[in-house]
């Protein structure tokens, strides 16, 4: 069993509940000398000079693999159009949607830590929990900027400092070296800011820990994640995925299989499929949703990630991988994916700041490599897990409850009719989106 619980924030105008953590974050930047800087929930957009607001965007670098067999990540970047964000901040002031974000942006163009923590439920548990714990983020290659632009995050929106001077943060290479570090890769580095900032938004109390694998094979990663887990992180994020194999379930006895510890997987970005290592029994497999405010009593809606036959969020049955005990849907004989879900949509993604082989500043991200993080940092919220756990079991036992947000619109593909659900939302458990978003931390806590 877990250590700690947190109760689910009580239900409240979602609207009220960001505008209050706005002001929080601002006054938090003004104690700390940056009250010259706007605090992104609260500022005001600035005006539109492009005829269309469509959202455009790329998938960042690390998505194309550098060798044959390489994993990779699964993040885009948005390059133009008006995103979600820019949206709501323009029904909130009256004024007409941003700047298109077309290269660096001087202030955000996309969700941030008031927004992912009202969303989700989490705002008085990310105040109050997450200290003592760390948030592992599992990548490939080395990101050189990564404290510095972690650092830039956080004291924009009034988060507290996470170092390596105060040890709050630590980077190494998948040996657990600090200065024998991979080379260096920008796109890599893109994918580092977004996990880093994500873990950062919804736990801003937690470490985290950075693990650089030497390349994006999945024997160099798995060992990442072991390194993770020796150097005591009982919350792994990994944003990467790939083609299933027949060496998934030997994969995963040596690089997943770690009671005690809630490692959570990007489910994919190429739609309905399923992917390695999100198929793994012993990992939350996380898929992606399109998150908007809505004047419902939550304050705001999901449905489904998708924005093509060959982009959205992943799902299905997995080739290989045993079904856990913990999942009883019938479609798949076998693992299904996924288990729950967060924000993954670029056109309503994740603000994030990024330097290293860009124009240094703000950037919207979208894609599950944003969801996975997320999920990790919830998990890391509601406490550390019981030690002879496997907490991709936790939410399965609140299914149906207020401690989740079930999505039941949208789907990524075409799937059996007889097993609809394995691409299409439904009321409880589908493919696309699990069990739901969180609503607190309840679902994540043994």
């Amino acid at each position: 069993m877990r250590t700690t619980t947190s109760p689910a924030s009580p239900a409240r105008s979602g609207r009220r509940r960001r505008a209050g953590a706005a002001v929080l974050g601002a006054a938090a930047l003004v104690l700390a000398g940056l009250g010259t800087a706007a605090q992104a929930s609260a500022a005001p957009a600035t005006t539109a000079k492009t005829a269309s607001s469509k959202v455009t965007w790329a998938a960042t670098p690390c998505a194309t693999p550098k060798h044959k067999g390489d994993l990779t990540c699964n993040s885009f970047r948005v390059t133009g159009g008006t995103t979600a964000f820019q949206k709501e901040r323009a029904a909130d002031t009256g004024r007409t949607a941003g700047v298109t974000p077309k290269a660096a942006a001087a202030s955000p163009t996309g969700y941030g830590p008031s927004d992912l923590q009202d969303a989700y439920g989490l705002a008085d548990a990310a105040s109050s929990n997450g200290s003592g714990e760390t948030i592992a983020i599992v990548d490939a290659y080395d990101d050189p900027n990564a404290a510095a632009d972690l650092a830039k995050y956080r004291s924009y929106y009034g988060l507290p400092a996470c170092t390596v001077a105060s040890g709050c943060f630590k980077k190494v290479s998948q040996t657990g070296s600090t200065t024998s570090l991979p080379s260096a890769d920008s796109g890599w580095a893109e994918e580092e800011s977004l996990d880093l900032d994500m873990a950062s938004a919804v736990c801003p109390n937690c470490k985290i820990l950075l693990v650089e694998a030497t390349s994006a094979s999945m024997t160099n990663l798995g060992k990442a994640v072991n390194e993770a887990v020796t150097l005591g992180a009982k919350f792994v994020s990994n944003s990467y995925g790939g083609s299933e194999s027949s060496s998934d379930t030997s994969y995963d006895t040596s690089y997943f299989k770690h009671a005690g510890v809630a490692i959570t997987v990007s489910a994919g970005d190429e739609g309905y499929g399923a992917e390695y290592p999100a198929a793994s029994k012993y990992v939350t497999s996380v898929g992606g949703t399109a998150l908007s405010t809505s004047s419902n009593s939550r304050g705001w809606t999901e449905k489904v990630w998708n924005t093509s036959s060959t982009e959205g969020t992943g799902s299905g049955c997995s080739a290989y991988d045993a079904k856990p005990t913990w999942q009883t849907d019938t479609g798949c004989a076998k693992r299904t994916v996924s288990d729950v879900s967060a924000v993954a949509d670029p056109a309503t993604g994740v603000s994030v700041y990024d330097s290293y082989g860009v124009t240094a500043g703000w950037y919207t991200f979208g894609g599950t490599s944003a969801s996975s993080p997320i999920i990790a940092a919830v998990y890391a919220l509601a406490g550390t897990p019981g030690s002879s756990d496997y907490p991709a079991s936790y939410p399965y036992a609140a299914a149906g409850t207020s401690a989740l947000n079930d999505v039941t619109s949208g789907s990524n593909g075409t799937c059996s009719s007889s097993a609809s659900y394995l691409c299409t939302a439904r009321s409880g458990y589908d493919g696309p989106t699990g069990l739901g978003t969180p609503e607190g931390t309840d679902a994540f806590t043994g």
